[in-house]
């Protein structure tokens, strides 16, 4: 057998773990039916969930790996590899799964929404942590997909199917808020993390030859998946990652623009080969430009300055006219 299990169809995974196909497009497993399955790497070109119980397996998707905890979904996208290296040997399995070719959802409302489930890129040590109750709801959900898939005479089916899906997807959206919800501490050092990096690279000369920081970049950096890295900052501070780093950039102009540095050595300092490119990129962002900005808070100081200094005068003849 080869070292890569190539799942191209339901059939594909179907006939691997022994289960029969009642759908061409789609297949609910109940691991506890079809046990034992051999260690086996996969790559799909399916969209799957896997809901997975034991901890018989060390598993790998990407370039990570992990030893799951009971309740643990894991969810792949076509493209992805994922599993456990080939042995030869095969282990008892116990949880669901769920995988759906992307033709099933082709044409419907959910093929233009998947991109909204951002779990789908997230890597494996990235993976929900199901409570109790909401292992239940998804598994009882699962069931319903079951028992639809059999109803071969409903006209319906097929649209049943797509809707338990999506909803399956929405509670998985929820329950991922949750789990961010609750790691608040991750989120906490995830900003300071963040933001030392941020300032290291944008006060390094790296950022000359490679440009400004990416989402992708820093989420590498912080040895993370770039959807789970945003979403988890989204749900921990209400802004998005593009904006963190955005802001930070911002921060660095405005600071330099008030030191005295020139708009031309800045935007190089940047990465920017000419100095419209940081006007453009200051203005889009703060509604002003670095000339306007640097003039309006030396005109504040000013007339800090001289607020002061009237002040001082007043207060300096008010306390002559009391002494005489």
């Amino acid at each position: 057998m080869s070292n890569i299990l190539h799942v191209n169809s339901v059939h594909d995974y179907n006939a691997f773990v022994g289960q029969p196909d009642l759908h061409t497009m789609v297949s609910v497993i109940d691991y506890a039916e079809v046990s034992p399955i051999l260690y086996t790497k996969c790559h799909f070109s399916l969209f799957a969930l896997f809901l997975l119980d034991d901890c018989n397996e060390e598993l790998e998707y990407g370039h990570s790996k992990y030893d799951y905890k009971q309740g643990t979904l894991v969810c792949v996208s076509p493209g992805q590899t994922g599993g456990s290296d080939y042995s030869g040997k095969q282990f008892e399995r116990r949880g669901w799964a769920l995988l759906f070719h992307p033709d099933l959802i082709a044409g419907s409302s959910l093929e233009h929404g998947i991109k909204r489930y951002s779990f789908f890129e997230y890597q494996i040590n990235e993976a929900l942590h199901m409570t109790e109750t909401e292992r239940e709801i998804h598994i009882s959900l699962l069931q319903q997909i079951q028992r639809t898939i059999k109803q071969t005479d409903n006209p319906y089916r097929d649209d049943i199917i797509l809707s338990y899906i999506e909803l399956i997807l929405k509670y998985c959206r929820r329950f991922y808020d949750r789990q961010f919800a609750a790691s608040k501490a991750e989120g906490n050092a995830l900003l300071s993390r963040l933001e030392h990096l941020l300032n290291d690279y944008l006060n390094s000369d790296i950022v000359v030859l490679k440009g400004l920081p990416t989402v992708a970049w820093c989420a590498n950096e912080l040895c993370l998946s770039p959807n789970y890295f945003s979403d988890l900052l989204k749900e921990q501070t209400g802004h998005t990652a593009k904006s963190h780093i955005r802001q930070a950039v911002i921060s660095v102009i405005k600071n330099r623009l008030i030191n005295g540095v020139p708009v031309r050595q800045i935007a190089y300092s940047l990465g920017m080969e000419r100095s419209q490119a940081l006007n453009r990129f200051f203005k889009k962002h703060t509604g002003e430009t670095p000339h306007e900005y640097i003039s309006r808070v030396k005109a504040n100081v000013f007339n800090s300055s001289s607020s002061a200094s009237s002040n001082n005068s007043l207060n300096s003849k008010t306390i002559k006219k009391g002494e005489n």
